[in-house]
């Protein structure tokens, strides 16, 4: 079974979780290094902390496979989503912090054909099903794609990240009324907030937002710190204080979306 997770909600908003995943096929495993099998840029528990996706009848798409066998917030040519920068790839060789992922060679490019049929497409197939069933309900739809990174990584990026980090391809993806209503809702709160910093949107906030046909899609990049401990769990007090962040900057897109 290679299919993402799929839960169908009612309205107009579509929760993207690509990150989350960390099955791994065992002859893939096999080959891997001790350092990638921690899998630590996995964007650990972003489901729970979207806990109330239900309320707002959201759909979701969640990975199962882990962004080490294929990540499917990438293009699938591998072009790079910000040239002239170090990125991890459609079908990483190194880990954020630059260990080897393979023990030996990395996948050849007909490894890498297979992986994309695979595990890369099937994820592309339920989010294209999500958003055109949310245009054909609404008229209009919500693409909210989570994640999230520790707020020091030295070859992403210098200095620490803000803790809240909204990519709209630089305004490409989503119209300007509704990043405007969601990025008015982080910077109310204690957290740092920042539109179109470092992290403008993946493959997924680029292809699937097109505000002319009614699409509007949200990258958040969160620095782990604001949610996690340090065994990558959610910390009930931390999530407690930025839930109704995430909750409260989805309500006023969504608003936004409806006027």
């Amino acid at each position: 079974m290679t299919a993402p997770l799929v839960s169908a909600g009612s309205s107009p908003l579509i929760l993207s979780f690509p990150h989350v995943g960390t099955d791994i096929p065992d002859a893939i495993a096999a080959r891997m290094t001790p350092a990638a099998l921690r899998m630590d840029d996995t964007d650990f528990e972003q489901p729970a902390l979207y806990d109330f996706a239900a309320e707002l009848g959201a759909t979701t798409v969640t990975a199962r496979w882990s962004r080490l066998v294929i990540d499917v917030n990438r293009p699938p040519d591998n072009r790079p989503l910000y040239p002239g920068q170090w990125g991890a790839g459609l079908v990483p060789e190194e880990t954020f912090l630059g260990e080897a992922i393979y023990r030996d060679a990395a996948p050849d490019e007909a490894e890498i054909a297979d992986r994309r049929e695979r595990y890369w497409r099937p994820y592309h197939q339920a989010l294209a099903l999500a958003v055109a069933s949310a245009l054909d309900r609404h008229g209009h739809a919500l693409l909210w794609d989570a994640h999230s990174i520790s707020a020091v990584v030295p070859r992403l990026f210098d200095g620490t990240l803000p803790d809240l980090n909204l990519g709209t391809a630089d305004g490409a993806a989503c119209g300007g009324a509704v990043s405007a209503a969601a990025f008015a809702a982080c910077e109310a709160s204690p957290y740092a907030a920042v539109l179109n910093g470092r992290f403008k949107g993946g493959y997924i906030t680029r292809t699937y937002g097109v505000p002319a046909s009614g699409v509007h899609a949200i990258q958040m990049e969160l620095a782990k710190g604001t949610h996690l401990g340090a065994d990558n769990r959610v910390e009930a007090a931390l999530a407690g204080r930025l839930r109704p962040v995430l909750r409260d900057a989805i309500k006023a897109a969504l608003a936004a979306l409806s006027r």
